[in-house]
């Protein structure tokens, strides 16, 4: 059996108030019969469902007047905002409530034809029983209502005592959780209290035993102080004997001074008579040697070994190549002015910072031919190391002015430059034109100039 009875007043084309507006099914008030206390909230409920639900199958003109604005609203819409309006119609309007009962008898007519022959089904909810007695009014119904409102009670109070019941086991469940929690935490703080005095017990023994250490100490000490003060007296004793016995001493030192004094006196006095006798003759030999250098004609003085060394190594001393910053605008003419300069030129590492964008092949040709004009024009001697680690064989290029040299396999550039430095002769002026600054520290070490390629790049481009 449906809760809701189905609205279809309009759409089957019936009308349960027999077209004047009165319900026929529902037997007029005439016993005085009425409710001892309000409707069970949901059987209230239930009565305005079904007044909401046949509102959507009425005519406008048979709508009430106060229903006829929410008359278009969904059915639940209408229970929710006009529930006591409904339900305050289906009370006061005989009419209105005939129509519903009409409709609750066409979807239940077991229901309404048992109700009026004053048998309930037991099977039936009871609160659709109730909503439908309210609405048919059979004999008795107040007293129908009423059982359903006491069976609501009793269902309400059941559920009450059933929820009180499985509230107080979750509260037993709950405090015997508690309870074996407490118990845990009892057994640990035993357990604590246990150890707690284990450690106390065994805190007093320590203090026992340090107290009778400390006892021990004390005694020690007080021996130690009765010992230290006899060896105080003993002590004081024999300083005193020690001060007698050291200015025995300092007198028998004072004697012996007096007498290494005399014999150092007598000492001078004889060695001043031998020292005389030998600058006698010193005089004598001094005086013989000048007669044989005259007789010789030797020079009046040697040369020292300092002044050997000092020639040697002026000797040794490069021409100075220094006066100049590197950043300096005419530091390569400088260099080239120089008598005997050797310029050296670490080839890539000057291609590479002007034209590195070059393959290898036209940066040597470029170089070459700008040295080549520095060249004829200088007369310096001019050497261009390249690495020969890229080149298989190296080419042979043809120049009387350029020496043109490639590093061995195994040997590096940078190592032929500094093997050329060194086999240089120590009087030669060289430069080395190279940014390296390995380079750069190995032939300052050995005495030569180094250029930076930037500067020697911007002085042969104004040459060329």
């Amino acid at each position: 059996m449906s809760a809701r009875p189905d609205t279809g007043g309009e759409a089957d084309g019936t009308d349960p108030t027999g077209g004047n507006g009165t319900a026929g099914p529902v037997p007029p008030e005439e016993g005085g019969e009425r409710l001892r206390r309000p409707l069970p909230e949901p059987v209230r409920a239930r009565v305005v469902e079904y007044g909401s639900d046949v509102l959507g199958g009425m005519r406008p003109s048979d709508l009430p007047p106060l229903l006829r604005r929410v008359a278009k609203f969904e059915p639940r819409r209408r229970a929710r905002l006009a529930g006591p309006q409904i339900a305050a119609q289906l009370e006061n309007d005989h009419g209105f409530r005939g129509m519903v009962a009409a409709r609750v008898e066409q979807v239940w007519p077991e229901l309404a034809e048992g109700m009026r022959a004053g048998v309930v089904p037991p099977a039936a909810d009871p609160v659709a029983v109730a909503a439908s007695a309210y609405l048919l009014r059979p004999k008795g119904w107040p007293e129908i209502i009423e059982g359903v409102h006491e069976e609501l009670e009793r269902q309400t109070s059941a559920k009450e005592a059933d929820e009180t019941a499985e509230a107080l086991d979750d509260v037993r469940r709950r405090l015997e959780e508690s309870q074996r929690v407490h118990q845990a935490e009892l057994e640990r703080l035993r357990g604590q209290i246990g150890e707690q005095r284990a450690e106390i017990a065994e805190l007093r023994r320590k203090v026992h035993t340090e107290r009778q250490r400390a006892k021990k100490a004390t005694a020690e000490a007080r021996q130690a102080l009765s010992e230290t003060a006899d060896h105080r007296s003993e002590t004081e004793s024999q300083v005193s004997a020690l001060e007698v016995e050291n200015r025995r001493l300092r007198s028998r030192l004072a004697d012996a001074e007096a007498q290494v004094e005399n014999a150092r006196r007598a000492v001078r006095t004889g060695r001043n008579a031998d020292e005389a006798r030998l600058r006698v003759l010193l005089d004598v030999l001094v005086d013989a040697s000048h007669g044989l250098r005259r007789e010789l004609a030797l020079p009046a003085s040697l040369d020292s070994p300092a002044d050997l060394v000092a020639e040697a190594q002026e000797e040794r001393r490069r021409v100075s190549l220094g006066g100049l910053p590197d950043d300096a605008p005419g530091l390569l003419e400088h260099l080239l002015t120089v008598p005997r300069v050797h310029l050296l030129v670490d080839g890539y590492n000057v291609t590479k910072t002007g034209y590195g964008t070059l393959p290898l092949a036209d940066q040597r040709n470029r170089l070459l031919n700008s040295l080549e004009g520095l060249a004829s024009r200088t007369k310096a001697e001019i050497t261009c190391v390249f690495d020969g680690a890229d080149v298989e064989a190296p080419p042979v290029v043809p120049s009387r002015r350029v020496r043109l040299l490639f590093s061995a396999p195994g040997e590096t550039a940078d190592t032929l430059i500094v093997r050329l430095v060194r086999a240089e002769p120590p009087g030669r002026p060289i430069a080395v034109v190279t940014s390296d600054k390995e380079i750069v520290s190995a032939v300052r070490r050995v005495g030569a100039r180094a250029v930076p390629s930037p500067v020697f790049l911007r002085r042969l481009e104004s040459y060329s």
